[in-house]
């Protein structure tokens, strides 16, 4: 009698002192595609404007060559605005992937919870009362709309609070999910609201701002995006692990030893600065944090949203639309706008497949 043994393939571990990391070198190659990718973006950005610039030409110039004038226009004048498309796009589908891990719902992104809305009524309210010029639109800005989506994430959370299925008191994702949207839609009654209260010339400028425009993107505001950008990736990848066994469930991950309300919080808390950042810095951009993960999670075929995949397609996909609203289409659209017609297609697809899923289960 002949006893067989299977073995199954094993991934390649590597191992630097107490650390210890699985090797995926599929992953890799894709995450190095899109990172290449994500570069390829980022010079087309700088190259496109009213004066075309050769892409090879942009590359010379970044990295010390070209003349003075070609110094002028690409450092000066268009590496700020493409900067600040490939921070805004990494802090939003950054903040889509930690939202949507701890939720477990693909549709839990900042802009469908209420987040970027919270931020833009704060914003438009300096904007309106402020005059839209001077210290408080500059300052006050900004800062009006941290305020706004933190003041915002906070009221959800307390709302969202109570107790779950199983008797566990907390906050359940559907359950945020649900009061999310309907607070996304108070605050987006509030903004309509306070235009019709604006001057016309106020109004104007808010909804340009609303729009998501890189217009005005220079370096005073890339300055702060890059800072929550900062804070949104030492949280999360700090906490991948934590993320990791939020995706288990509450009764494996509290197993684990996680404290999931508290991890909760703060994760949230991340997400939520990242998002109203960079709504502050260029206006609502949609579907990017709702859309990024969700693409990133395919592409590179992990169990749930990955965080650096997310960040690559969230800058891709902001960038990518600066770059198409000033080549493809005929008149220079707001980025906002760009997504948005994206995201809408995305979404229905999303909401189909689910309602797919909820049939065949």
């Amino acid at each position: 009698m002949t006893l067989s043994l299977k073995t199954e393939s094993v991934r390649p571990a590597l191992r630097v002192g107490p650390v210890s990391l699985v090797l995926r070198p599929i992953m890799v190659l894709v995450v190095a595609a899109l990172a290449a990718a994500m570069l390829l973006l980022f010079c087309l950005d700088i190259a496109t404007g009213e004066s075309h610039i050769p892409l090879g030409r942009v590359i010379d110039v970044l990295t010390g060559g070209g003349t003075r004038a070609q110094r002028f226009i690409v450092l000066d004048s268009r590496l700020p605005r493409a900067l600040t498309a490939l921070v805004v796009g990494a802090a939003l589908g950054l903040a889509g992937a930690i939202t949507q891990s701890i939720l477990h719902n693909p549709l839990a992104a900042p802009d469908m919870l209420g987040i970027t809305a919270g931020a833009s009524f704060g914003a438009v309210t300096v904007l309106v009362i402020g005059g839209g010029s001077g210290l408080a639109a500059t300052l006050g800005g900004p800062l009006a709309a941290l305020a706004g989506g933190l003041l915002t994430a906070a009221a959800i959370y307390l709302l969202a609070w109570g107790r779950s299925p199983t008797g566990d008191r907390g906050v359940t994702g559907m359950r945020l999910v649900l009061i999310g949207v309907g607070m996304n839609a108070l605050l987006l009654s509030g903004i309509s609201w306070l235009l019709t209260r604006a001057s016309l010339q106020d109004a104007q400028r808010a909804q340009l701002w609303l729009n998501g425009s890189l217009n005005n993107a220079d370096r005073s505001g890339l300055l702060p995006a890059a800072f929550a950008l900062a804070v949104v990736v030492v949280v999360a990848l700090g906490s991948a692990r934590t993320l990791a066994a939020l995706r288990l469930g509450a009764d494996t991950t509290r197993s684990l030893g996680v404290r999931i309300q508290t991890q909760q919080a703060i994760l949230i808390g991340a997400a939520v600065v990242g998002s109203s950042v960079a709504t502050a810095v260029v206006g609502p951009v949609s579907f990017v944090a709702l859309a990024a993960p969700q693409i990133a999670r395919r592409v590179l075929r992990t169990p749930g949203e990955p965080l650096i995949g997310s960040a690559l397609i969230g800058a891709i996909l902001v960038v990518g639309a600066d770059v198409a609203s000033r080549s493809v289409f005929p008149a220079d659209l707001p980025v906002g706008i760009v997504t948005a017609a994206f995201g809408g297609p995305f979404l229905l697809y999303l909401l189909v497949r689910m309602n797919r899923k909820a049939t065949l289960s």
